[in-house]
């Protein structure tokens, strides 16, 4: 593992109420969720900024809970890639919400793009226009979801870099296990199909061969990185915090251990 490299892993999203009693110990009152999470984790990907701008008093509330350390992730609104798909239209909200996501200040980490699942390389002007009108101070993650991106990596990459922009990689159905460089950083996914498992209170699926074959692949571009962002769904084994640290436990890092339970085994 290269020294130079800042890992961020955590989960997406925290506020399940299966992990009551089971990561969260019983009684412990939803608004305190956020700061027992990032005694145990380092970051998290904020998952319900995808289905609106938060209100800016939410935001300093993350920021005063959690430790200097502490990083987040945030998803752009799906009013903006999903309804208006990155038109001109997008842009005011757009702005809107870079200037509420800017309250975390130095614990800002990437703001990730997600896109339709039909949003292909015909839309590619929007795209382009869009990622022009970000602004350079800020880190960003494109995940594209339809096949066509990949299937014209070369240029997809060539765009990416243009503007700075990560191409974030996703465990995720149909797309390709292929981690693309576009920055110096890479920005991770580990998602699975959705609503595969009935819970999420614990690991359902030994993916440690998977993400074993994921570290190696990480490995080679971690010279050229100097954050690794990683996060991890509850549908991708069954618990995201259990598979978070069984990928730390992989890199070699340290790990915080869960209470009041900390699982040992699959169940």
């Amino acid at each position: 593992m290269s020294d130079q490299t800042k890992w961020h892993l955590g989960t997406m999203g925290f506020g399940y109420k299966e992990w009551q009693g089971v990561f969260y110990p019983d009684g412990l009152a939803a608004r305190n969720h956020l700061a027992y999470y990032a005694e145990r984790f380092d970051a998290v990907e904020i998952d319900s900024t995808f289905y609106g701008t938060p209100a800016p008093e939410t935001v300093t509330r993350w920021t005063a809970v959690t430790p200097p350390h502490f990083t987040f992730c945030a998803k752009t609104p799906r009013t903006i890639t999903h309804d208006q798909r990155l038109s001109p239209d997008s842009y005011a909200a757009m702005a809107q919400f870079l200037d509420t996501m800017r309250r975390l200040n130095e614990k800002l980490g990437v703001i990730l793009i997600q896109l339709p699942p039909d949003f292909n390389t015909q839309e590619q002007p929007a795209l382009a226009q869009f990622l022009e009108r970000l602004p350079a101070d800020l880190r960003f993650a494109v995940e594209f979801r339809h096949r066509s991106w990949e299937e014209t990596a070369e240029s997809t990459a060539e765009l990416l870099q243009t503007h700075r922009i990560c191409w974030a990689t996703a465990d995720y159905i149909h797309l390709s296990h292929t981690i693309r460089p576009t920055t110096n950083l890479l920005y991770l996914r580990f998602i699975g199909p959705h609503g595969q498992f009935s819970s999420k209170d614990r690991e359902l699926v030994d993916k440690t061969a998977v993400l074993e074959a994921w570290w190696q692949q990480i490995q080679t571009h971690l010279p050229q990185m100097a954050h690794v962002y990683g996060f991890f769904n509850n549908d991708y084994a069954g618990y995201s915090p259990g598979t978070c640290n069984r990928f730390k436990r992989i890199v070699g890092l340290n790990v915080a251990e869960i209470r009041p339970l900390q699982q040992k085994r699959l169940l």
